[in-house]
């Protein structure tokens, strides 16, 4: 089973191309924690003590979450999930985030922010898989 931790070259200039105009952006995140969080060649950043996927990616949401701020940007939702109500029994996710971006080029300040980077490596410690749809509202109805 292919595992999904990081954007492709591919998938991310085609994001550029089908989001740089469309205002706000929010992604919705599926994310699969590992057991025991996995600091391979992450060893700067590796707790003293083995810790778990779930806590190692809290780890990650506490440093970005300033970065993220600055880059104007906002979690909307963050929440534990289990089974599909509608969708396959073989996906099984353990939460969800919703974090809302002003716009793609904000994104991509904040994607590519040394100070985000330095941190980054606890998502990559903590997912065993993950997806990553990017979305913009067709029709606001609030």
């Amino acid at each position: 089973m292919s595992k999904h931790i990081d954007a492709s070259p591919e998938a991310g200039k085609e994001f550029y191309q089908n989001f740089h105009d469309k205002g706000k952006v929010v992604m919705l995140n599926l994310l699969k924690f590992r057991e025991t969080a996995d600091y391979t060649n992450l060893e700067e950043l590796k707790p003293t003590k083995n810790i778990s996927g779930e806590e190692a990616y809290q780890l990650y949401m506490d440093s970005t979450l300033p970065e993220l701020e600055k880059a104007g940007s906002r979690i909307i939702y963050f929440g534990k999930s289990r089974n599909f109500l509608i969708g396959p029994d073989s996906e099984k996710w353990d939460a969800v985030l919703l974090v809302e971006h002003e716009s793609v080029l904000k994104f991509m300040e904040f994607a590519q922010n040394q100070d985000y980077l330095k941190k980054a490596g606890h998502r990559t410690a903590a997912l065993e898989d993950s997806r990553l749809l990017p979305t913009n509202e067709i029709k606001n109805y609030t």
